[in-house]
């Protein structure tokens, strides 16, 4: 080994090149038609717009007529509402036991004042079996109710005509053997109690 430092050898220095030569060439010359391309461009973004807003308006249209059909919808199903509460409530007023007892009554039975009861475990019959009369005496006490004031009984309805020709609700025939009794009129007999 020797102690001489060694020596770099400088990189070869490369030569530049030469920048290429520019070359002119004519411009090409404006095209003689009259504005071709542009007026196309123009008339198809113009017909886009037009068909948009024909579309945007034909949709307006649609959903306002939805609209008014919803709220038609709304009004009827709230008149519908009305009236099957006014059913509900003749309905009830119908199926109230004073009205029940007013119809029976027109119909001709009566209650009866004096109930018997039989007692199942020996037989054994509790009370006297008498026959029920019609009179003051058997409508006398009564509950009032006022919701069937107006409603006329069974008796004095108009008859209702059947498919079939015939009429619901007539009353039974003169020498039938049932009288029509008056119909009570201030409500539901009640038992006298002591």
């Amino acid at each position: 080994m020797t102690a001489v430092p060694a020596q770099t050898v400088p990189a070869p220095r490369r030569a530049p090149r030469p920048a290429p030569q520019r070359r002119l060439r004519p411009a090409p010359e404006p095209r003689t038609e009259r504005g071709g391309p542009r007026v196309a461009y123009a008339v198809i973004s113009v017909a886009a717009v037009a068909v948009i807003v024909v579309v945007q308006l034909l949709l307006s249209i649609a959903l306002a007529q939805g609209a008014y059909e919803i709220d038609g919808f709304q009004l009827r199903q709230a008149e519908l509402a009305r009236e099957q509460q006014q059913l509900s409530e003749d309905l009830d007023r119908l199926e109230s036991p004073q009205y029940l007892a007013m119809n029976a009554e027109a119909l001709g039975m009566v209650p009866n004042t004096a109930p018997v009861y039989l007692r199942l475990s020996d037989g054994a019959v509790l009370g006297e079996p008498t026959a029920a009369s019609a009179g003051a005496a058997a409508s006398g006490p009564l509950v009032p109710n006022a919701l069937i004031d107006g409603v006329p009984p069974v008796t004095a309805q108009q008859p209702v005509e059947t498919p079939t020709g015939g009429e619901a609700g007539a009353a039974p025939a003169e020498g039938s053997g049932t009288e029509a009794l008056p119909p009570v009129s201030d409500g539901l007999p009640t038992p006298a109690t002591h």
